[in-house]
């Protein structure tokens, strides 16, 4: 599938890369052409973004594909999307791919009937005077219904917080031909205790959501494994803890396990309060090790 080769094997997954204060748009512009000419493939944009976030990346660069990750359904009506879209040059739209989500309930106000709403958001997408077609766009799927979607849909799943027997998993049930391109987070820390202590203040925030500690209960995870911020057992499957070389294995653990590709997501030490942070050295470091050339 054309896509595969669009995203190559390895993407940066940042919430860095939508932020909105002038000051730092410099940065962003300067970072991902540097991105673009380590060889990284995708450059995937974090924390609910919209589409004139991607368009902005779009802008800068000449080769990388763009791709959000992911754009909630609740937050921006199909129509608009289509029209953003179609105001993009054709070889701007040809390095997007729109990540789609149904986000959770706790923050989208009309959440309701996520499956559903999602199969009329693709529909309207693709009944736009200027349609965003299946082959742009990839799910954030989890459960085992929502990943068939990604299948039958798009152009593939893209799941957050997930371990390598997920991706195992759902590359079953998509079979072959759709995208599988996972996210996986980094902490690069040679230091155990303090690896893990900085995933467990990262996972915090994910651990009092449905959406994924049911994904996690279908993997066999248990409520034990939520208590304390996280048990070691979840960190080691969640996280890639330790050096470049650590990250690279576990990245290619991932692509063993049925991946075309990996969102290689560096959690910095402030953890969620770093997330308009830029991790640009933590990029060029694993840009030695990563195997970015697929």
């Amino acid at each position: 599938m054309a896509l595969t080769t669009d995203l190559g094997t390895i993407g940066l997954w940042s919430t860095a890369f939508r932020a909105e204060d002038p000051a730092g748009t410099g940065e962003i512009r300067e970072a991902a052409a540097e991105l673009e000419e380590l060889g990284y493939g995708t450059l995937w944009i974090g924390g609910s973004p919209r589409l004139e976030h991607a368009a902005r990346l779009l802008e800068v660069t000449e080769r990388v594909t763009v791709g959000t990750s992911i754009a909630s359904i609740w937050d921006q009506e199909a129509a608009e999307v289509a029209a953003g879209y179609a105001a993009l040059t054709p070889e701007r739209r040809e390095r997007l791919v729109l990540g789609l989500g149904t986000s959770h309930g706790h923050l989208a106000k009309d959440y309701a009937r996520p499956y559903s709403a999602m199969k009329d958001y693709l529909t309207a997408l693709d009944e736009a005077p200027v349609p965003l077609p299946a082959g742009r766009r990839m799910l954030a799927a989890l459960g085992p219904k929502m990943t068939a979607l990604a299948g039958e849909r798009a152009a593939g799943a893209l799941p957050y917080l997930v371990t390598a027997e997920a991706t195992a998993q759902a590359r079953e049930l998509l079979g072959e031909g759709p995208v599988l391109a996972p996210e996986l987070k980094v902490v690069l820390d040679t230091d155990p205790a303090r690896a893990r202590e900085r995933a467990r203040g990262y996972l915090s925030f994910y651990l009092p959501m449905p959406n994924y500690t049911n994904n996690l209960l279908r993997l066999g995870f248990t409520e034990e494994d939520f208590e304390n911020k996280g048990s070691d057992r979840l960190l080691d499957a969640l996280f890639a803890l330790g050096d470049a070389e650590t990250a690279s294995a576990r990245v290619k653990e991932f692509l063993a396990a049925g991946a075309d590709h990996v969102a290689v997501h560096v959690v910095l030490p402030g953890g969620i309060t770093d997330r308009a942070a830029l991790p640009r050295a933590e990029w060029r470091a694993l840009a030695e090790t990563l195997p970015l050339g697929g």
